[in-house]
């Protein structure tokens, strides 16, 4: 499954330019003359993209300063290998096709994660919250999956494993064969592991993936964005007693609370606050006023998209 996870990230990554730099060295030349670090530094940061990479290296400075010993080398690089093993061989192509590179994508990973630990510090959480957590908690399933342009060739697919002895062996046979999503055939149609807080797949896939138990597989085509799916059940683990997973409810709510676009505005602003910033440059003054004034709107601001650029689903697990 084409995982809306990577793409975002690089709509996130390809703004993180060089605009601390500011001089007379030479950025480029051309028979006409040549650009300087200053004047390439005074027109983007006239721009909105170059606005929101300054607002983001504040924020990434100052949730350094607060939380960076929560966050080690070790969460970044299992971050990043779950993404390059999602798309294993297409991954350096995807990268370079989209100006990215291995470091600036753990640089995101890194922003994400440092303001994933804020989240988690201001989630004051309840057993209030935990209950009614508890109530939509599904465990992470293990799917996989074929990608198939009709209906009618979903059909023929899932005629196929009704005639099958062994039917996760053809499944994945099929996946190879008849699968037309590159990111995953190759591995027989195996999707990375998803509980109910994803938000990275089609709505459709995961409740239709949720009501199968392990072994089993869709009897009818799942109709997503993607085209027509047929999904195997791989491993369905037992809900089992809330008690068992309290640490797991709560990573949840710290999820939720990630892709809550009031509440992260909140932890950013008092993030923000308690960092003392000071614009020193004057066209700058204001750039954080959005944060900074406890009257601005919720709506508008840029920082914290982290957690935009970086599906948080499965931050730091």
């Amino acid at each position: 499954m084409k995982s809306k996870k990577l793409i975002a990230v690089i709509a996130g990554a390809a703004l993180m330019l060089p605009l601390a730099a500011c001089g007379n060295k030479a950025v480029a030349t051309t028979s006409g003359g040549k650009i300087t670090q200053s004047e390439y530094y005074s027109s983007m940061k006239q721009t909105s993209n170059g606005k929101q990479v300054l607002q983001q290296m504040i924020l990434d400075k100052v949730l350094q300063k607060e939380y960076g010993k929560q966050v080690s080398d070790k969460q970044v690089n299992a971050q990043y290998n779950t993404y390059k093993n999602q798309y294993g061989d297409q991954f350096s192509a995807f990268l370079q096709q989209n100006g990215m590179t291995e470091k600036s994508l753990k640089q995101q990973l890194r922003s994400n994660l440092l303001l994933e630990a804020a989240v988690r510090d201001y989630s004051h959480i309840t057993s209030k919250q935990i209950n009614k957590q508890w109530k939509k908690y599904q465990p992470k399933v293990q799917t996989a999956e074929i990608l198939v342009g009709s209906k009618a060739d979903a059909e023929d697919i899932i005629n196929q494993l009704d005639s099958s002895s062994n039917k996760y062996k053809t499944f994945k046979k099929l996946a190879k064969s008849k699968s037309t999503d590159t990111s995953n055939n190759k591995a027989g149609g195996r999707v990375p592991a998803f509980d109910n807080t994803d938000t990275s797949l089609d709505s459709a896939y995961k409740k239709a993936a949720f009501k199968l138990k392990t072994g089993e597989y869709t009897t009818t085509p799942v109709k997503t964005d993607d085209g027509y799916q047929v999904i195997y059940m791989i491993e369905h683990p037992a809900k089992g007693k809330k008690s068992a997973h309290i640490n797991d409810l709560k990573n949840q709510i710290v999820t939720e609370n990630m892709n809550n676009r009031t509440f992260l505005h909140k932890v950013v602003a008092n993030v923000l606050k308690k960092g003392n910033v000071s614009i020193k440059d004057n066209d700058e003054k204001n750039i954080l006023d959005d944060y900074l004034n406890s009257n601005a709107s919720t709506s508008n601001g840029t920082l914290g998209n982290s957690s935009n650029n970086i599906d948080s689903t499965n931050a730091g697990n």
